[in-house]
Order: C-alpha cells, then sequence, then structure tokens
C-alpha cells in the first residue's frame, strides 16, 4: 500500500468511521447508543409481531442507555471527546414527526452532542419525516443509518423482513437527493446464503451513489429472538478465521471513500446463543487487521 493511503486511512487499512469523524471534529468522537422509546412496524402488528427473525427483544440495542451516564463513565478516559446521539434502539423514524422533532432536538440540544445518527427502516420514512431529516441536515452533522441486511429477496422473506429491494431504493434516493449521508446495514452469515451471495450484497451497496457509510454485521443467534427457536443450532460462521477471510474479501471490493462503520457484532454474552466466539470482539478485529497487513491488501484494492 502506498504512503498516500497510508495517510488516508490514518495509517490504518480501511476508512473507519472513527478516523473520519476525529478529522471532522479534531477530537476522538464517540457514538452514544440511545434508546428513543421507539417501536417497528414488524413489532406493532402494523407488519408483523415478532419482528425480524435476528432481532433480539431489545431491538438490537443491548448497550444502549443513558446519555449522561454514558458521557460521565467515558470522559474519565477520554476528558476532550465529542460525542455523536445514536438512535439505535428499534426504528427511530416509526413515530409521528411531532414526536420525531420532539425527541431528536432533546439530543441536540446538549452541548456535549456534536451531532445525531438515526437508524430506521427504509418503509419508515414518510415524506414528513423526509422533511424534518432535511431541516436537521441543514443545521447539524447528521446520517441516517438503514437496515438492509441483504439484496436477496429470498433472505429476506425468510428472515421477515417485509419489505423489498426497490422500497430500499427508494427511500436511499430520497435521502440522497437531499443531500443526506446514509449508511447502510448488511448481516453476514444469514442462514441459506452463500458466500457469494453475501459479496454480491456487498458489492451492490458498495456501488451506490454517494454512499457515505457501510456496517458489516457478524450475525449472531439472541436469546430472545426469533432466530434462537426456528434455528436453535444454527452457527453463522465456524470460527474466527472463517469470518475474518469473508471480511477482509469484503473490504476489497469497498471504494476507498465510503467510510466503514463496523465489522464485527457487539453482543452480551449472556445473551449470545452462537457463534460461541463471536463476543471476543477485540480478538476479531485484530485478526481483520493481521489479515490485511498479511496479505498486503486494503480497502478498495479490488473495487
Amino acid at each position: 500500500m502506498n504512503k498516500n493511503l497510508e495517510e488516508y486511512f490514518s495509517g490504518r487499512r480501511f476508512h473507519s468511521i472513527s478516523d473520519y469523524l476525529k478529522k471532522e471534529f479534531g477530537e476522538k468522537t464517540i457514538k452514544l447508543s440511545i434508546d428513543g422509546g421507539f417501536t417497528c412496524p414488524n413489532r406493532d402488528g402494523s407488519k408483523g409481531i415478532n419482528g425480524c427473525t435476528f432481532c433480539s427483544d431489545s431491538g438490537s440495542g443491548e448497550f444502549s442507555s443513558n446519555i449522561e451516564d454514558q458521557i460521565k463513565l467515558l470522559s474519565v478516559k477520554w476528558p476532550k471527546a465529542k460525542y455523536i446521539a445514536y438512535f439505535q434502539n428499534h426504528t427511530n423514524t416509526y413515530a409521528p414527526v411531532e414526536i420525531l422533532k420532539e425527541r431528536y432536538s432533546a439530543v441536540l440540544k446538549n452541548e456535549k452532542i456534536s451531532g445525531i445518527a438515526i437508524a430506521t427502516r427504509p418503509d419508515c420514512i414518510t415524506d414528513e419525516a423526509l422533511d424534518l431529516l432535511d431541516e436537521i441536515n441543514r443545521n447539524n452533522f447528521m446520517w441516517v443509518e438503514l437496515g438492509l441486511q441483504t439484496i436477496h429477496e429470498k433472505t429476506a422473506e425468510e428472515i421477515n423482513r417485509c419489505y423489498d429491494l426497490n422500497c430500499f431504493m427508494d427511500t436511499y434516493n430520497k435521502l440522497i437527493e437531499r443531500n443526506i449521508k446514509v449508511v447502510v446495514h448488511l448481516i453476514l452469515g444469514l442462514p441459506g446464503e452463500t458466500e457469494s451471495d453475501m459479496l454480491e450484497s456487498v458489492r451492490y451497496v458498495s456501488h451506490l451513489k454517494n454512499l457515505f457509510g457501510i456496517k458489516l454485521h457478524l450475525l449472531n443467534v439472541m436469546k430472545g429472538s426469533t432466530l434462537s427457536v426456528t434455528h436453535p443450532d444454527y452457527v453463522s460462521f465456524n470460527s474466527i478465521e472463517e469470518y475474518v477471510d469473508l471480511v477482509v474479501r469484503c473490504v476489497e471490493i469497498i471504494p476507498k471513500e465510503v467510510t466503514i462503520h463496523r465489522l464485527t457484532a457487539d453482543a452480551k454474552r449472556n445473551l449470545l446463543i452462537s457463534p460461541v466466539w463471536s463476543f471476543n470482539k477485540r480478538t476479531i478485529l485484530n485478526s481483520i487487521n493481521d489479515r490485511l497487513n498479511l496479505l498486503d491488501t486494503w480497502q478498495g484494492k479490488k473495487a
């Protein structure tokens, strides 16, 4: 890897969101996962009642907590850090626009908050919500995170996603037209998908117009999820080495300008069923970095 790429990646071999935010704000900038009190149309009966099959009872937000509590804890180690409020649990645009405005505004009024990130579903952004997001984006640092998980319709049906790829693309394009940064979430290891299927999803998303970021999430089978009932013995990847090999191939086909927000998963050990090794997040990330170095490869090398 040449010197220019090393400088671009801040000494890494991929374009991490942590490095991007440090350049943007001049200090280490940390995402604070918070629960906005929202639900999901795939849980309240509008489209379904049990959510996507991989989703636990907490809506994939097992680590969310109060903003002030998180800042107090983190400021001990990083006294000069800045913070992004990350609405994580469930579907964070799934409410009347008045409620959305109230909850987003509440965190943005906090002088310790430098920006906002909103995780949602592409079928849950109304025209009114889009206008609100546009307004926020004009005055604040913001990105919207869309859960896609896979581009393959058969898999989408099996995980009970309850929207199709056309819906995702329609919403994605509306956000991009408003110059809103978009991060797309993909899951690696969904039941029935081959490595070729997963790479196809990564390749498709990586070449979306003006994509800001991508999240690659290792599929964990968690207690409280439908998957734990329907696939109690399912293991997405048999070893760290197997997973790392795939992630490196994914990184190689992601264009270098796309920020990478996640390369594995966060899981509370007491809720994790499989893979049993996946709670070792630091080991997984170190293994990915080691593999990139060993192969002398980097993000975008094969894009």
